[in-house]
């Protein structure tokens, strides 16, 4: 919301999506404050489950997945600190991920003078990070391995080419509901096979997260107008951040529990000073 008077470091706000905090209430620096700072425990929970992901000798799927998360915290850091259209962010982010044909592209949009949205930086990664779930739900069973992450590839190129140039809004919601809603069978069918009470603990407590997080982001956009008129502002969108860190943190963790039993590898859940939980196996010892 644009109702503060400090004068802007990054200049007047120029995205189309704005959440229900007031902008630059705390610094010149952070448009909003809390939706910037609420990414913080995500990246650390993203961090720490990359490290046990290496420690523990997980395929590399696990740890790109972790990263991911990461990227995207950072990504939504940067979007809500600085609610601005830039186009250098973007160009470097295409350039490393995509290579010269996407970066020919996006020098000829930039040649024209249209700039980029440092929005993308928060919803593009969300559609990657979400087909990257799905090819670690549904790998495992599936036969024609180079299939399904060349085509994964290519439809995350093609949302974000799309998406760069069409913005869009509800659509963009839509479909990314669709996407989470593909990998709900799959999660569910991992969950009935665990007879590990602990992981399936991980599991309700991923289903609870979720459920708590949207009812918080639901919460911050019908009712921003009356909760901007509160005391305090229970900065919902902020909240969300977190859960969907922990929701994040829960699904990883235990998807890497039910690849440990895929593998043989004798997983249990044990926790991170008393409360993190987090997944230690038991490889068996090679026969020479």
């Amino acid at each position: 919301m644009a109702d503060s008077m400090v004068a802007s470091f990054w200049g007047p706000v120029t995205s189309t999506t704005e959440l229900c905090e007031e902008n630059y209430a705390h610094s010149s620096y952070i448009a909003e404050f809390y939706n910037t700072i609420s990414n913080v425990p995500c990246v650390l929970l993203a961090l720490i489950g990359l490290v046990n992901a290496f420690r523990q000798g997980f395929e590399k799927r696990f740890s790109v997945l972790h990263i991911s998360n990461m990227i995207l915290a950072i990504g939504s850091m940067i979007f809500h600190a600085t609610l601005q259209h830039v186009s250098v962010f973007l160009h470097t982010w295409f350039n490393i991920t995509y290579g010269r044909v996407m970066r020919q592209v996006l020098v000829q949009h930039l040649v024209h003078g249209k700039n980029l949205s440092l929005q993308q930086s928060d919803e593009t990664p969300m559609v990657w990070e979400i087909l990257l779930y799905m090819y670690v739900l549904y790998s495992p069973d599936w036969h024609y391995r180079s299939t399904m992450p060349t085509f994964l590839f290519l439809y995350g190129a093609a949302f974000a080419a799309v998406h760069f140039f069409a913005r869009f809004q509800v659509v963009f919601k839509v479909h990314y509901i669709g996407l989470c809603l593909l990998c709900i069978p799959r999660m569910y069918k991992y969950y009935i096979q665990t007879k590990d009470v602990a992981a399936k603990r991980l599991a309700k407590l991923w289903v609870l997260s979720l459920t708590l997080g949207t009812l918080c982001w639901l919460v911050d956009r019908i009712f921003c107008k009356k909760l901007s008129l509160w005391y305090v502002n229970p900065q919902g969108h902020a909240w969300w951040h977190i859960l969907m860190g922990l929701n994040s943190y829960y699904a990883n963790t235990f998807l890497m529990f039910c690849r440990a039993q895929q593998r043989g590898w004798e997983p249990r859940i044990t926790h991170l000073l008393g409360f993190l939980p987090y997944v230690k196996v038991q490889k068996p010892e090679k026969r020479e």
